[in-house]
């Protein structure tokens, strides 16, 4: 059949929109609500690089943050704040840091101290703008933190998994040795096994003479649980407990294959290329083999993965007979999955990358949909249309060739419309140029000696070779500690060119921008075909659903608020003034508006600053309260990286604690910890149920009682949960009341304080119980007394996993307010010795895995950057990396490695 050769117009948005259209034209039409959308949601990245893959108990994690716009990547100008979080397996945020953004730049550090356990954490970047897009485009990293500081007990688990009818069953078999591998034979431990931090088993057990403990258990509602947790408590001395806790990532072995047709459907006798995706129950790719057959069991095509338990294959479908795919895996068993099914009439949009030049774009229909109609080809990078064709579909099978040179390098979106541009079929791929920055790093020698001075230069360049001023990071590790796998790293490459633009989890994403091959290119395409998921939903553009913009582009840290009378009326006119009680000793003050409003701009504090809120009215009289605005914090979401979580870290980053255990041993020989003090035995006699981050004016945890997260996981509504819970309290009609609080006009409600915001009293039923961490029911007078009018009725003080609340304040007395916001986190200096200073001292171990780091390079307009730095006291093979990006927002990274003797 003779192609039909699609004629093509390539132009740009703003000329679209006056190319000959009619002002009736459908397409006009759409095309001006992607404009608008491009334009009114501009949509921001941001990009994390850090020192190293994976630390222990006692580390420092440096970073530079890179906040891009998404169109061109360049640096944003938009936010001037980022936050970034530190959480832990149990989803709550152990520290967050606000950071300055200055054109688009900052840089930061988490110290883990030996008040964190080993385990996996992740760290979470974003704006406050990038809130109203969904936390699936934040910056996500998991990584691995072990404890070669205080751990003196090794652990490493094997599963083994059998379904039994409906039923998960799952054995355990945990090794437990002394750090010299010694096992640690005979010794008691309790366990605990929770799902989806539901208690699901429990009990105790004595380990074998090889330090082995078996655990067995089932999951009954393997559709709801998933993953989870083993805390063990093993008894090593009399009243001496070592606690352990291992991952669960899952509770069967089982492989998810699924198929995914290019462009999103099989037509009857359209042949057509499926992708397809073999995942294991851990979330991470399976490779498997196979073949396709048809009805009568005869071979159609051959199923084999490449990348990741990736492929693809192509056939054509005869209509009205299903296919199945016939899958082996690697233990030797096999699978017949059905296919879905093809349908009669449709379109297929087949795109071939293959070329340096071109991409070739095939359009393919059933005979009956090639009648003359128009049809429309957009081709789109992060909302902005860098193509648009139209013409008359009166041939079944038409082809053109677009040049790459209009695209940029990374995901492009093509979207064919039928006519009234309903979108019919849709496929992604990726576009290099090879354009990336080009980065040459030398060292003034090729081999080092322990603590000698080494020089490096780097000159930077772009595709033309032609210098370029940017921002860079610089980090050098030494790899005979730090191993490294280059290919599940998170580059500024494999982030802001990849998994930021597309949803969902992207197995060792760096692995795509090593060194390119058309086998890589191929793998690349496979990932394109499979990761349905992108920033642009044509559907939301047509309705025109665009996101509520609840979250603004923070320029500054500002206090805001509203002064009110004890009733509740607006206090126009009143005097509020602003102390710093503890840090800039700052005075400022502002009159409110004719609704009572106030607000306090460009602030700039650290976050120790603590202030006082005074307000009077008109009169100077003081008898008014003061509301602060609060914006509400980030949510901990599950983990959409969770198939990186390391089940067993002790073997995983085995090398690198191994190293830093006898970095501490010299140290502590040294006299560079802390002297410990042994205490005398202290008897517990009463514990309180433990409340972090809570808002409580009381103190966290001073109430009538403590409801904790524990306490909530069967829960499905919240007002459900809380009758009957706590004696005088009831809920009706998803208010609660205290059976005491009554008034003239009937039960007064209790408030709700949720992380620090009064939200009133009818929210129980909104407020996702597993979102809960604590609940602090005040129901006595010597709690409630604190809120004041709002009090009378009792208070609900609920504090949500999202950790740290960005707002905490107390009232003393009417008119004042104590307040302490979250403040700028003021970043410190990498320590990086000076042996040529005579004052240095030499006699101190020098042990520093990471070896330098520098957040703030820029290059000269001649493209240059020049530093120097000492090596350590160990010897090894050590790496430097760059990575950063110039001003038009072109990406670049290398990394060298050199010799320490």
């Amino acid at each position: 059949m003779k192609n039909k050769y699609l004629f093509v117009a390539i132009i740009a948005l703003s000329s679209v929109l006056a190319f000959g259209f009619t002002d009736d034209d459908p397409l006009k039409t759409l095309l001006a609500r992607l404009d608008k959308f491009r334009t009114e949601y501009p949509q921001e990245k941001v990009h994390l690089h850090f020192d190293k893959p994976y630390y222990t108990i006692g580390d420092t994690i440096w970073f530079k943050a890179y906040v891009v716009n998404a169109e061109e990547n360049q640096l944003s100008a938009m936010s001037k704040i980022l936050y970034v979080d530190l959480i832990n397996e149990r989803d709550s945020v152990k520290k967050s840091l606000r950071l300055p953004i200055t054109t688009g730049l900052s840089w930061g550090d988490f110290t883990l101290t030996d008040s964190l356990k080993e385990g996996n954490y992740r760290i979470r970047a974003y704006t406050n703008w990038m809130r109203n897009f969904g936390e699936e485009f934040y910056f996500d990293k998991t990584f691995s933190v072990g404890n070669a500081l205080t751990s003196t007990i090794l652990t490493n688990v094997n599963y083994t998994f059998t379904q039994v009818g409906s039923n998960q069953k799952v054995d355990a078999v945990i090794n437990y040795t002394e750090v010299d591998g010694k096992p640690m034979a005979n010794k008691d431990v309790s366990y605990e096994v929770q799902l989806d931090f539901r208690n699901i088993a429990k009990g105790k057990g004595v380990t074998d003479a090889d330090g082995n403990l078996k655990i067995s258990f089932t999951n009954n509602q393997p559709f709801i649980l998933k993953s989870g947790k083993i805390n063990t408590s093993m008894k090593i001395a009399d009243k001496q407990y070592v606690y352990k806790s291992l991952p669960v990532k899952s509770t069967s072995n089982s492989v998810d294959v699924q198929f995914f047709p290019e462009s999103g459907i099989l037509v009857d006798s359209v042949r057509s290329k499926i992708g397809f995706k073999a995942v294991n129950s851990s979330g991470l790719g399976e490779q498997i083999k196979g073949y396709l057959v048809d009805k009568d069991n005869t071979k159609i095509a051959e199923i084999k993965s490449e990348h990741a338990g990736m492929g693809s294959f192509s056939f054509t479908p005869v209509g009205g007979q299903p296919y199945t795919a016939v899958i082996n895996f690697a233990d030797g068993s096999e699978k017949r999955i059905l296919l879905p099914a093809s349908v009669p009439e449709g379109y297929v949009l087949s795109v071939s990358n293959v070329d340096t030049a071109n991409l070739y774009v095939k359009i393919l229909s059933s005979r009956r949909l090639a009648s003359g109609k128009d049809i429309t080809l957009i081709a789109q990078q992060n909302g902005v249309v860098k193509y648009v064709s139209k013409a008359r579909f009166d041939n079944p099978v038409m082809s053109a060739l677009i040049p790459k040179n209009r695209f940029s390098t990374g995901i492009l979106q093509l979207t064919l419309f039928e006519s009234y541009n309903q979108p019919v079929a849709e496929r992604l791929t990726f576009i290099d140029h090879n354009d990336l920055l080009n980065i040459k790093i030398a060292t003034d020698k090729t081999s080092y000696g322990k603590r000698e001075k080494v020089r490096m230069d780097a000159e930077v360049t772009n595709a033309l070779n032609k210098p370029v001023t940017g921002s860079f990071s610089v980090a050098v590790t030494n790899m005979s500690k730090v191993p490294v796998d280059e290919a599940s790293e998170i580059t500024i490459l494999s982030n802001l060119l990849l998994t930021s633009d597309i949803k969902g989890y992207v197995e060792n994403p760096n692995y795509y921008f090593l060194e390119p091959t058309a086998q890589r290119a191929k793998e690349l395409d496979n990932l394109m075909l499979t990761q349905g998921w992108r920033r642009l939903e044509w559907k939301n553009v047509q309705s025109e659903t665009l996101p509520a913009l609840v979250f603004k582009p923070e320029q500054s840290i500002s206090i805001s608020g509203k002064v009110v009378t004890p009733s509740g009326n607006p206090v126009p006119g009143g005097k509020v003034t602003l102390f710093a009680t503890k840090g800039s000793g700052l005075i400022i003050d502002t009159i409110t508006d004719s609704e009572g409003r106030f607000r306090f701009d460009n602030l700039a504090f650290v976050d120790t600053t603590k202030f006082l809120v005074q307000a009077r009215n008109a009169k100077d009289k003081k008898n008014v309260e003061i509301e602060l605005d609060r914006v509400p914090g980030q949510i901990v979401t599950k983990n959409k990286n969770s198939p990186d979580v390391q089940i067993n870290i002790n073997s995983t980053l085995a090398p690198y604690l191994a190293a830093r255990r006898n970095d501490f041993d010299q140290m502590r020989k040294a006299g560079l910890f802390g002297q410990t003090i042994v205490l005398s035995e202290v008897k517990i006699t009463e514990k309180k149920a433990a409340v972090q981050n809570s808002s409580n004016l009381n103190g966290a945890g001073n109430a009538d009682a403590v409801i904790k997260a524990e306490d909530l996981q069967t829960c499905v509504d919240l007002s459900q949960c809380l009758q009957g819970r706590v004696a005088g309290l009831i809920v009706s009609g998803g208010v609660a009341y205290l059976t005491r609080s009554r008034s003239l006009s009937g039960p007064i409600p209790m408030q709700i304080i949720l992380d620090g915001m009064n939200v009133g009293s009818d929210m129980l039923s909104s407020i996702n119980p597993q979102d809960v961490e604590t609940i602090e029911v005040l129901k006595s007078g010597a709690y409630t007394a604190i809120y004041g009018m709002q009090g009378g009725g009792g208070v609900l003080v609920i504090t949500t996993k999202s950790g740290k609340a960005n707002t905490s304040y107390a009232k003393y007395a009417p008119g004042v307010i104590t307040y302490s916001p979250q403040g700028y986190y003021l970043s410190r200096q990498f320590y990086s010795p000076n042996y040529d200073n005579p004052k240095e001292n030499t006699l101190r171990p020098d042990l520093r895995t990471t070896v330098y780091w520098n957040p703030n390079f820029v290059s000269s307009k001649e493209g240059k950057i020049s530093f120097n730095f000492f090596t350590a006291d160990s010897p090894g093979t050590y790496r430097a990396v760059i990575e950063g990006l110039d001003v038009n927002g072109t990406l670049g990274r290398k990394a060298i490695t050199f010799i320490v003797k």
